[in-house]
């Protein structure tokens, strides 16, 4: 009956049904690229030039100093392919469609075309390269109210292209409108849906509804307005088009599979679980398939596991797909084979996998055996505090036990959940945080909650604490050495954080003298200079970046004066004077061999 299925789902594709990943991904490149786009390389999951966030989200998250004005060295029109990472759906990774690693298909315009264009491309790509039938897809586009007027013009773009009557829907601010955070650019959105074939489930079944039907493949934003913290919108001089398309929910639709997890992304480890496993539960296998793969990606740009930030969800990961593995009573030493099959499978799409093999398979190893030992002694005091409570008659575990199985035994507060429910009993998680809060200040458990990403970031606080991580970085190059580089940086609008090599705990004059030079360059009022140059000539030139390799061979070099010269993404301050006194708060280990200083500017 499945079979019968998934042929109905796939009837039109004919001779292209079996598409694979990779061939969308290289397909969707070249028709950009031959329609005046750059192509540009995917940037890490871990964020280079917006400490906002953990990892990097959506396509347009590393091109944020651009949709903002700032002019890209490769141009007005860019595309390429993103990792991303999202961690907000941890927990309902396990069903047929929830990923924490995906790959985001994008293309931008900066000030270049706008509506028309974009969306007539969007369409001649979905049915000439993709061949799907217009009467598969159905558009939705913004209603208008009082701050914005109906999306009319997208509309009509829409049916000059050639979407079919009836097949476009006007939907409000909550479906149809784009913005990061609270004020900003913003602009209403067009979205694409794929209709799969099943039967609607009533007369009003339309792209908005969850039955199944219709399924969201891709959207374009049109920046046009900016709000601000008044709630009043006004036209921007330059207008954006950012566009996703996510690569696995494509990849399923046009294979005609029931969820990613049956295509080649996740297929082989699939496989190879059911051969493996003693016990057949599907969500274990799909949370443990997943999980590796994200924790692979991430590791292979240089995440680590940790108790904190982007660290903490690493070892999240891990060790929920460790967890799963015993549910299955897999052999846990079967990781090691699973890790191949992972990087046979997708080293074409990511060669950084079979570059960085042995590295990653040796984490996530020495990951497993540390939860182990945990999880073997605090899963034997769950069940005490689990059996107490039920002679009490509770259905519920309470917050101050979830957080003493963590704090005393290492236990982790998701795993604590899982098994709760397991057992047919809740916990209270909101008791718990407060009480994590205040045994760990500024602890950051589900952290990337914490964090505003994106265009709402950027403000001129955050772009002033930018700046001085530069002239941080030269200062200390000053005072501890040459040899000494930034590893790392976190911004907020109340402080900013930097890591930096050094194999000793900075002395009390050396964080003043530190501390002093900064501010000596801060009052000399330097200029913030600007330069676009090949990635060869900027190195030459005394550039300093991280990720050298991850940059294209046009890049932006920023310079301070004659104190700081890097390659950089932005944006800065135009002159030091803007950026107040700077003050050195905090020095402390991040780990082995990097030390760690908390910093302010006061105006």
């Amino acid at each position: 009956m499945k079979d019968i299925k998934e042929k109905m789902c796939i009837k039109h594709i004919g001779k292209e049904e079996k598409m694979k990943a990779i061939e969308i991904r290289n397909k969707y490149l070249e028709f950009f690229k031959n329609h005046g786009h750059t192509v540009i390389p995917s940037a890490p999951l871990i964020p280079e030039n917006d400490p906002s966030v953990l990892f990097n989200t959506a396509g347009m998250q590393p091109l944020v100093p651009y949709l903002l004005g700032e002019k890209h060295p490769l141009g007005t029109r860019l595309t390429d392919y993103q990792k991303c990472v999202r961690t907000n759906d941890i927990d309902e990774v396990g069903d047929n469609r929830h990923l924490t690693y995906f790959e985001m298909l994008g293309n931008w315009s900066l000030g270049d075309y706008f509506k028309e264009e974009s969306i007539q491309m969007s369409f001649d790509f979905l049915t000439k390269e993709l061949q799907i039938p217009v009467e598969k897809l159905s558009v939705t586009v913004f209603a208008g109210d009082e701050d914005c007027p109906r999306d009319e013009i997208a509309a009509e773009c829409w049916k000059k292209a050639g979407i079919l009557d009836g097949h476009i829907y006007y939907y409000g601010k909550d479906d149809n409108w784009w913005i990061a955070g609270e004020e900003g650019p913003c602009g209403p959105d067009t979205e694409m849906f794929y209709d799969t074939g099943k039967q609607a489930c009533s007369s009003e079944c339309q792209p908005s509804c969850d039955c199944g039907k219709y399924v969201e493949i891709w959207n374009n934003v049109f920046m046009e307005y900016f709000k601000d913290k008044d709630g009043k919108y006004t036209k921007l001089s330059q207008k954006n088009v950012d566009t996703g398309l996510g690569l696995e929910r494509m990849t399923m639709l046009l294979q005609g599979k029931e969820t990613p997890f049956d295509t080649e992304l996740f297929k082989p480890v699939m496989d190879k679980l059911v051969e493996l496993e003693k016990v057949d539960i599907i969500e274990s296998r799909r949370i443990i398939a997943e999980h590796l793969r994200s924790s692979m990606m991430i590791i292979s740009d240089g995440g680590r596991p940790s108790n904190v930030d982007r660290g903490y969800v690493l070892r999240r990961l891990i060790r929920r797909m460790v967890r799963h593995m015993n549910k299955l009573q897999i052999n846990l030493d079967e990781i090691s084979t699973l890790i191949d099959i992972n990087v046979e499978n997708l080293k074409q799409m990511y060669p950084e996998l079979e570059n960085n093999h042995e590295m990653i398979k040796s984490v996530i190893i020495e990951e497993k055996n540390k939860f182990m030992k945990t999880l073997t002694h605090g899963e034997k005091e769950f069940q005490k505090e689990m059996n107490r409570a039920k002679e009490q008659n509770k259905n519920i575990i309470e917050g101050p036990i979830v957080f003493k199985l963590y704090d005393t035994y290492g236990f982790p507060p998701e795993v604590t959940k899982e098994l709760a429910e397991e057992n047919g009993m809740t916990v209270d998680m909101k008791k718990f945080e407060e009480l994590f809060k205040e045994h760990q200040e500024k602890s950051r458990l589900g952290s990337e909650q914490k964090f505003k990403g994106g265009l709402a970031e950027q403000n001129e606080v955050t772009v002033a604490y930018h700046t001085a991580t530069h002239l941080l970085n030269a200062a200390l190059k000053v005072v501890l050495g040459p040899d000494t580089h930034q590893k790392g940086s976190n911004i907020t609008a109340e402080r900013m954080r930097f890591d930096f090599n050094c194999d000793h705990k900075m002395t009390d004059e050396e964080k003043k003298q530190t501390e002093d030079l900064v501010n000596q360059w801060i009052q000399e009022n330097l200029d913030v200079t600007i330069e676009e140059m090949k990635k060869e000539e900027a190195i030459k030139s005394g550039a300093e970046c991280m990720f050298i390799e991850k940059y294209p061979d046009i890049v932006t070099v920023y310079s301070i004066g004659t104190i700081s010269k890097e390659l950089c993404g932005g944006p800065h301050v135009k002159n030091t004077a803007e950026l107040g006194k700077f003050k050195i708060k905090k020095e402390e280990a991040s780990s082995a061999g990097i030390r760690r200083i908390k910093a302010i500017l006061e105006k």
